[in-house]
């Protein structure tokens, strides 16, 4: 026996989500597949969401939505084995609505969103594991779940389903994910009174701050470390390369520990008491490793699809994964107009990402992945920043040197100045 549906989404993601409120919005049945209990519960990312197009879905969605803090500031740091460098920004117009990203909880926020969209009319089936695709010729008809009732039957299928995206695979869209494209993420969610978020990082009620971190920490392995405040909560972690991890050979964990430990890091969590842990797969081999992202009756978005922005300063994917999932209901929508859901209808799905700003955005960037697999930005320019600043500031009686000494004194055994150079003009043509 099987059930039919005009679009079968799998995956309860931002991305998942977002296509399916916009399709049973427009009056589509639709069926959103969750291999977890609830919405949320096997999800994580660092913790920042950036809503302007969610704004456009659900206008003023912060008055009703389940989010933290606000973020008005934002902090990027590099480390040496005891000293920090740090470059600060806070903008009061990220104080005021519609403001400029908020830190979530996602099994609070997926959650309700996915509410949002079974209001709308969608049906969500948690619990449910999609293994397959159904074919009719060259064609994809459906998804095989593992429920009671059988196979599921739909006009197209969104796969939204995660970094390593089983119904890509299926679909032929893409073969596995290689590890130099792929990043490990893990976080511990660490409980600390919100007065003593506010007073520690200079917050005023719902504001919040978003640090990351680059540094000797890393043991050279291709890593940042993040800090961001929630209300009475730090989500803190650490994304590394899974290559780069192999090469290393340095167990995520152990860098994770050594993140927390640094004395910059470690001040700021003091008191904590660890509530959560989780870990995820990110997709950040950006525009060179972007499978296809439609084929006969299937299109890939968010994570599956590879849409997530590494710019070496920021890692976004909730906003990217929300615009897939409008672009791809855009496309449905299409395709159902023209009663054709082929790979040359759905082919359209491509021009409203390039609309939306996903595929701008990863094709400016698209050298970052190469700059970011550089060794040098992880250890020997974290160190050599931070001994500059340190010997300029120090007084101890003893004569100033000139600037250019210093400098050529902190990069000495760690890079040569062509090299710098070099890094520097790379540097530019990628950001």
């Amino acid at each position: 026996m099987s059930t039919r549906f005009d679009v079968v989404v799998v995956g309860a993601g931002p991305a998942g989500v977002s296509a399916g409120y916009a399709l049973a919005k427009a009056g589509f049945a639709v069926a959103i597949f969750e291999r977890g209990e609830y919405p949320g519960a096997k999800n994580m990312f660092g913790g920042v969401l950036y809503g302007g197009l969610l704004h456009e879905l659900i206008p003023n969605y912060w008055e009703i939505a389940p989010l933290e803090r606000h973020v008005s500031q934002r902090r990027l740091a590099l480390l040496s084995a005891e000293s920090a460098l740090s470059l600060d920004f806070r903008a009061e117009s990220f104080n005021r609505p519609p403001f400029n990203g908020f830190t979530v909880s996602r099994p609070q926020f997926d959650r309700w969103y996915a509410e949002q969209a079974i209001a709308a009319g969608a049906l969500l089936v948690p619990e449910t594991v999609v293994d397959d695709l159904l074919w009719e010729e060259e064609c994809v008809a459906g998804v095989v779940a593992r429920r009671a009732l059988g196979d599921v039957r739909a006009d197209v299928v969104i796969a939204a389903d995660g970094a390593n995206s089983l119904l890509a695979q299926r679909a032929r869209l893409r073969s596995g994910l290689p590890p130099q494209d792929v990043a490990l993420g893990v976080k511990e969610i660490i409980a600390l009174p919100r007065q003593v978020i506010e007073e520690r990082f200079n917050l005023t009620g719902d504001e919040g701050a978003a640090l990351e971190f680059i540094g000797t920490f890393s043991h050279g392995v291709q890593a940042g470390g993040f800090v961001y405040t929630n209300k009475e909560s730090l989500s803190v972690g650490v994304v590394a390369n899974l290559a780069s991890l192999r090469a290393r050979r340095v167990g995520i964990v152990a860098l994770l520990d050594d993140f927390k430990a640094h004395p910059a890091v470690h001040r700021l969590l003091a008191g904590g008491v660890t509530r959560e842990y989780a870990a995820h797969l990110v997709p950040e081999g950006g525009w060179p490793a972007l499978p296809t992202l439609y084929g006969d009756g299937i299109l890939l978005a968010g994570d599956a699809a590879g849409l997530v922005c590494a710019t070496g300063l920021s890692l976004e994917g909730a906003n990217y994964a929300i615009a897939s999932g409008l672009a791809a209901a855009e496309a449905v929508k299409l395709a159902k107009s023209r009663g054709d859901y082929s790979k040359a209808t759905l082919a359209g799905y491509e021009q409203l990402l390039r609309e939306r700003f996903v595929l701008p955005d990863l094709e400016l960037y698209r050298r970052v992945p190469a700059l970011l697999a550089q060794p040098r930005l992880y250890q020997a320019y974290p160190e050599a920043a931070c001994a500059f600043f340190e010997d300029l500031l120090t007084v101890d009686g003893r004569p100033k040197r000139r600037v250019r000494h210093l400098a050529s004194q902190a990069l000495a055994g760690k890079a040569s100045l062509w090299q710098l150079l070099w890094d520097m003009f790379e540097g530019g043509r990628a950001l």
